[in-house]
């Protein structure tokens, strides 16, 4: 059974950023958006929500854990685990998942503590990296990484990184399927009970569907990454680029 987290009230403002994949630059960013949307549209009870995958990739994972554990929005912060999030524990609590985590970014993160990556590329010395990178991951960002939440509800949607599992309800999901579904999810048009907003599979722009939402845009190479607001049953967009 999914990991749900489920906020009673429904008369919030909501941000909710698409996939952030290293690009530390880009979260400072979107940041910014978001105290520029709320000096236009005024101050009230608002949430920011982050969709998962912030690690691998991009050059400066740590540099986004390093924001993202001590809340860098201008609200309450309720951040969402995604399947790199789950390959970086993987490697870094069991030694494990190291040639496929590799191929998804995980150099790149490696790098970005301070860990040499010479042997790894060539698929060598796969435990001295775990220790290193066991040794540079400071304890923020691992209770950070233990607070994460599989998936939220809250009124009409259900936040999660990856998607659902169509037939299954929402508060029943596997943690799997929250975490890496692509195809049975992205090609339903079921209604799934409540609007999904999601990323994970990466598009030019947001990918606005009768029954879910997409918002990775593939920041660590477009740019551009995605916040999206919802207010009051109207939504609208914020951009890095």
């Amino acid at each position: 059974m999914a990991d749900e987290l489920e906020v009673s009230t429904n008369n919030l403002r909501l941000y909710i950023v698409g996939d952030i994949h290293g690009r530390s630059d880009l979260l400072d960013r979107i940041v910014d958006e978001i105290n520029r949307d709320i000096e236009e549209f005024g101050s009230r009870e608002s949430l920011a929500i982050t969709l998962g995958d912030y690690v691998d990739r991009g050059p400066d994972s740590r540099g986004v854990l390093d924001r993202l554990s001590r809340n860098p929005f201008p609200t309450e912060y309720i951040a969402l685990k995604g399947n790199h999030e789950v390959m970086f524990e993987s490697f870094l609590y069991h030694n494990s998942n190291g040639a496929f985590w590799r191929e998804l970014g995980g150099l790149e993160t490696l790098q970005s503590y301070g860990v040499l990556i010479n042997d790894l590329i060539v698929g060598k010395g796969v435990e001295e990296a775990a220790n290193a990178l066991n040794a540079a991951v400071p304890e923020t960002h691992r209770t950070f990484l233990s607070s994460l939440k599989n998936s939220l509800t809250i009124g009409g949607y259900f936040f999660c990184h990856a998607g659902v599992r169509p037939n299954v309800p929402l508060d029943q999901q596997n943690e799997r399927d929250l975490f890496w579904i692509r195809g049975e999810f992205l090609n339903s048009d079921r209604d799934f009970g409540k609007m999904v907003i999601h990323g994970h599979s990466p598009t030019e722009w947001p990918e606005v569907k009768p029954n879910r939402v997409n918002i990775d845009t593939g920041a660590f190479a477009t740019g551009r990454l995605t916040c999206l607001v919802l207010e009051g049953g109207q939504s609208r967009f914020l951009f890095t680029g």
